[in-house]
């Protein structure tokens, strides 16, 4: 069985990051979406809620038995220290399921298993698991008018989101590979990220 190669894929909020993971899962790679995983963790039924309950209180968990996103953000943001027992609760969940879903990618024969991360610079453990990283990169004001368009959050809540986040000059730190996607069409967007793909064995 041929090596299966590991590759980072991050990026600030608005980056472009989820469409450069789809465009790379059309092209063949299998996609492990951490985002995704923490969300379902948090949502209705979820394996971290009787945790956050427990943690946080009733208040926290909506009418519907998901995390209340919004009360946990504004708290998140008045008290890091909350932001810091959320993520213990939630961040050896979704360790345990990316582990479970790369091992059934191994087993199916994938090429190559691309870990989309948002938070793969801030961790601080990724990088001796990776071949190589991915950075999906673009200017500030950039990443704000895309969130503008597409979450209904305030300008002054996705700064702080951003300031939340690792720089920009972090992230290049840690890159084998850039897409500086400011400014491209999706077409061309698509173009760079077939350009990389020969590198990912894809």
């Amino acid at each position: 069985m041929q090596p299966c190669l590991r590759i980072g894929l991050t990026g600030g909020i608005g980056s472009g990051k989820s469409t450069v993971a789809q465009m790379l899962q059309d092209l063949g790679a299998t996609v492990i979406d951490a985002d995704a995983i923490s969300r379902a963790a948090t949502a209705t039924g979820g394996s971290a809620i009787e945790a956050i309950r427990t943690a946080f209180g009733a208040q926290f968990i909506a009418p519907d038995g998901a995390m209340d996103r919004d009360r946990m953000r504004a708290l998140a943001f008045s008290e890091p220290d909350a932001k810091k027992r959320l993520e213990a609760i939630v961040h050896p969940l979704v360790g345990q399921a990316i582990e479970a879903q790369f091992h059934a990618a191994q087993a199916t024969g994938a090429r190559c298993v691309v870990f989309d991360i948002p938070l793969l610079v801030e961790s601080g453990h990724w990088r001796h698991r990776l071949d190589q990283i991915l950075v999906v990169d673009c200017l500030e004001d950039t990443q704000v008018a895309r969130v503008l368009g597409r979450n209904g959050l305030d300008e002054a809540t996705v700064r702080k989101v951003i300031q939340t986040q690792a720089s920009r000059a972090e992230r290049l730190a840690v890159a084998d590979l850039v897409i500086f996607n400011d400014g491209l069409t999706l077409d061309q967007l698509r173009k760079e990220v077939r350009q990389i793909a020969p590198h990912f064995g894809l």
